[in-house]
């Protein structure tokens, strides 16, 4: 589990197949083999790690339902360690269950903020509530804006200095985690109308 804080934006070094290298400095500290690490919010196991970087193994249903299956050698990813029982709960609960992904529709500012606006098929929408949390390549955000297409969040100055976000380009494709507890509650209630 992770909370959607990300600790560092790290580069990829080689994506070759199911294989992939980031360069990374700052979570190595207290990382071992086989840890859970989000990358881009998605729940990668450590294979290897020296200290300037990861490798990681990528099944094909990750590349299926991510953004990983494009990335490049020079490209900018989000990167957080999973939780520890002892550490605060900054952002939300982020499961780093990547569902689908989004498209980067605008970037308008607004004041010292950003308001970025993603825009999702019905079927993963309906799972986004109004100042309901949902995590975007990794970042823990709250939904501002909401109509039949897409979503909108504000990017605060320090989601703007420390993540990959405001790097990325209008179409660009971006990873999406919507609220586990929306879809638990609608699988409850499907399963009980149907008997």
């Amino acid at each position: 589990m992770f909370t959607g804080i990300i600790e560092e934006v790290g580069t990829i070094r080689v994506r070759d197949g199911g294989l992939l290298i980031i360069n990374c400095s700052t979570i190595n500290d207290d990382t071992k083999l086989g840890d859970s690490i989000a990358v881009n919010g998605v729940d990668l196991t450590v294979r290897e790690m020296d200290l300037a970087s990861m490798t990681f193994d990528v099944m094909p249903e990750t590349f299926r339902r991510s953004n990983l299956a494009n990335v490049e050698a020079g490209e900018r990813v989000n990167l957080e360690r999973s939780v520890r029982p002892q550490d605060r709960l900054s952002g939300h609960m982020v499961r780093g269950v990547v569902e689908t992904t989004c498209t980067l529709d605008s970037f308008t500012p607004e004041a010292d903020a950003i308001i970025a606006r993603y825009r999702t098929p019905a079927e993963y929408l309906r799972f986004i509530a109004m100042k309901g949390p949902v995590c975007v390549d990794g970042v823990s955000l709250t939904v501002m804006g909401k109509d039949s297409e897409s979503f909108s969040v504000s990017l605060v100055q320090y989601t703007q200095e420390h993540t990959n976000l405001t790097g990325r380009q209008p179409g660009a494709t971006i990873n999406l985690e919507t609220d586990i507890i929306a879809r638990y509650v609608e699988q409850f209630l499907a399963e009980r109308a149907t008997g």
